[in-house]
């Protein structure tokens, strides 16, 4: 009996093959995150642990150097404020007088402005879903989308393409390429028709063949930004009078190395368009990784995805908690 009972917890105490692969995955991804963002933590954590040896803490001169760091790592002059404002408030309570607890503070003040994760899916089973998915050229944005659709093959969803960046050289190559590589159809026009068209026909196929996921990838440069901004409305307006029943969300990509040029793309793009969420490419590359926790207060819109490599695996949900920690961790060499 004893050991019929031993045999019982041993089977009970295994792991779950899928819980054990899904932690694996996530501590590979929380990896490659930490590595992509190497150069932003090395310019935060590095700058504020320099404060503390050249300035007393709690002085007026050391919250200035605070708060100039934040600014300089991208954070955000409004964002910066509120941050030191509380930090100033707690360190006091807390008689903070070192960086490591100093930066423990400020991790749980950006996971604050951060807030719940926000994923890219939210799916309306039985009706079509659309993804205008908008952004200046160089920021990745077919990449990216093509990326979305391969993540949603994954998950069993049919996936039809747009083509409705008809202006710049090899857009619609580049997808074309895309489509194949994922497994999805495409709808195209020749270079120069009118996207809105292209967006026409892409929803009555759409329905047609009942898919799930319609990814629209859009202009990212016209003659002028006003006339970009009026050639993406007009795309919008057409995708909200073909198909009243969908789910539409416009998904705005934008390249975390351009910093505030970021910061503003996002603001004037919502302007213009009610983006719903914000892709944030390309942070493997830039030491200013604070322009995530800029975009998140000035704009109010949530990040849902962010790169740190060329992979398909390296576009993942974003996930705030793991973001700061990556951000802030100090563990080992800053």
């Amino acid at each position: 009996m004893e050991m019929c009972m031993q045999l019982r917890r041993k089977k009970v105490d295994q792991p779950n093959p899928a819980e054990q692969q899904s932690n694996n995955e996530s501590q590979r991804w929380f990896s490659r995150l930490r590595s992509g963002m190497e150069k932003s933590r090395k310019n935060l954590v590095s700058k504020v642990s320099g404060v503390f040896s050249r300035f007393t803490p709690g002085s007026e001169e050391f919250w200035e150097e605070i708060e100039a760091t934040l600014i300089q790592a991208d954070v955000g002059v409004k964002a910066t404020t509120l941050i030191v404002d509380s930090l100033k408030e707690r360190a006091k309570e807390k008689k903070i007088g070192n960086a490591e607890d100093l930066l423990n503070l400020m991790e749980a003040e950006l996971a604050n402005i951060l807030g719940e994760e926000s994923p890219v899916f939210a799916w309306k089973e039985g009706l079509l879903n659309i993804f205008l998915v908008v952004g200046v050229n160089g920021t990745g944005k077919t990449t990216t989308l093509a990326k979305i659709g391969q993540r949603a093959q994954k998950e069993g969803k049919k996936v039809m393409f747009a083509a409705a960046d008809t202006f710049r050289a090899a857009a619609i190559e580049q997808l074309e390429i895309w489509a194949e590589r994922v497994g999805g159809d495409i709808i195209k026009h020749k270079r120069g028709s009118d996207p809105a068209a292209v967006v026409f026909d892409a929803i009555q196929a759409a329905k047609a063949r009942s898919v799930d996921l319609l990814l629209v990838d859009t202009a990212g440069r016209l003659h002028t930004y006003e006339n970009l901004m009026e050639e993406l409305k007009k795309v919008k307006r057409v995708a909200q009078r073909e198909a009243p029943d969908a789910e539409i969300g416009t998904i705005l990509v934008v390249d975390a190395t351009t910093g505030q040029n970021a910061l503003a793309q996002a603001k004037i793009f919502n302007e213009a368009l009610g983006v719903d969420k914000i892709i944030l490419t390309k942070l493997d590359g830039t030491a200013k990784g604070g322009i995530v926790i800029a975009i998140a207060e000035e704009i109010g819109l949530p990040i849902t995805l962010i790169g740190v490599g060329e992979q398909v695996e390296d576009l993942q949900d974003f996930r705030p908690k793991e973001f700061v920690e990556a951000l802030l961790e100090s563990n080992g060499n800053p």
